[in-house]
């Protein structure tokens, strides 16, 4: 199998930091690897690495020399009925055991059913059902690859009528039978609680805080429809007030978390995303001394 880092430069293991991260985007790649910004740590969408090689690879395999980085997969359609896709898994494995991420990650949603792919992460309704389907899902990639994955909360817009369980408890019982850890997205907590009508405090008490590996947070657009206003979990501008508030409260709840800020379209200039890392540094460090920082790795 052809590798991705040559045997010289393959990177060891490095935690992710209980600090502030940012999404590598491919236009920021030669400003971070010429200034190297005071950023804790980088995360990069799987699929975007994947290749047998070339440059997008080779610049992972420099950044990955200066930072810690996170993989965050969005296309093994975990929540999927369809078996795993093989093929896929094997990729993801590959880029695992080169690049050596310190935390490795997946969504609660599916993306694919009878060979056809969709752009978009699909919710899934909250069954015991689709929760042995998750279960024996996460157990396959986590034996797998042979390391601890972490799943990550979704943003909703509807609610199942058939789901039998709230997505809390269904969480809790995933982390359980499984052993994964949880990404806790603060701003999809946010946009599903306005959506769908439910407290998000309330949400951030009862999920297990024990098993988060770590926290997202992004922004969100407001779209009024009639009578009714949708939030779009667009990854398209700064953290909200009212998200960075909810931070706030789940940090009283947790350790310190390796935090990423997620901007994904309309991206900006790098120093608008390192301000935004530096905001929730300042809210980390304003909960948690320096003795107390330490590093999470899965």
């Amino acid at each position: 199998m052809t590798r991705l880092l040559s045997p010289e430069r393959e990177t060891p293991v490095t935690p992710v930091p209980a600090k502030a991260g940012i999404g590598l985007k491919f236009e920021h790649i030669g400003e971070i690897l010429e200034t190297k910004p005071q950023i804790g740590w980088l995360e990069v969408h799987a699929e975007n690495y994947m290749g047998d090689g070339g440059k997008p690879v080779e610049l992972l395999e420099e950044i990955a020399h200066h930072y810690p980085v996170s993989v965050h997969g969005v296309g093994l359609s975990i929540g999927g009925a369809d078996d795993l896709d093989e093929a896929h898994l094997t990729r993801l494995k590959r880029l695992v055991d080169n690049v050596r991420p310190g935390l490795v990650s997946e969504h609660l949603a599916w993306c694919s059913i009878g060979g056809s792919h969709f752009s978009d992460l699909l919710p899934l309704p909250y069954t015991s059902e689709a929760l042995d389907i998750v279960c024996a899902h996460v157990d396959q990639v986590q034996q797998f690859l042979g390391r601890q994955i972490l799943i990550e909360n979704p943003s909703l817009y509807v609610a199942f009528e058939a789901s039998e369980m709230g997505e809390t408890d269904f969480l809790n019982a995933l982390t359980r039978r499984t052993g994964c850890g949880l990404i806790l997205d603060v701003n999809n907590v946010y946009v599903s609680a306005s959506n769908i009508g439910y407290d998000a405090a309330g949400y951030i008490r009862d999920v297990d805080c024990s098993a988060v590996g770590e926290i997202h947070l992004a922004g969100h657009h407001l779209k009024q429809l009639g009578d009714r206003t949708l939030l779009i979990d667009d990854h398209a501008s700064r953290v909200s007030d009212p998200v960075w508030d909810l931070y706030s409260t789940t940090l009283q709840r947790t350790s310190r978390i390796p935090t990423l800020i997620e901007w994904d379209n309309d991206v900006p200039s790098l120093d608008v995303l390192v301000d935004e890392a530096g905001k929730a540094d300042t809210i980390l460090d304003s909960f948690f001394s320096t003795e107390a920082d330490h590093v999470r790795a899965a």
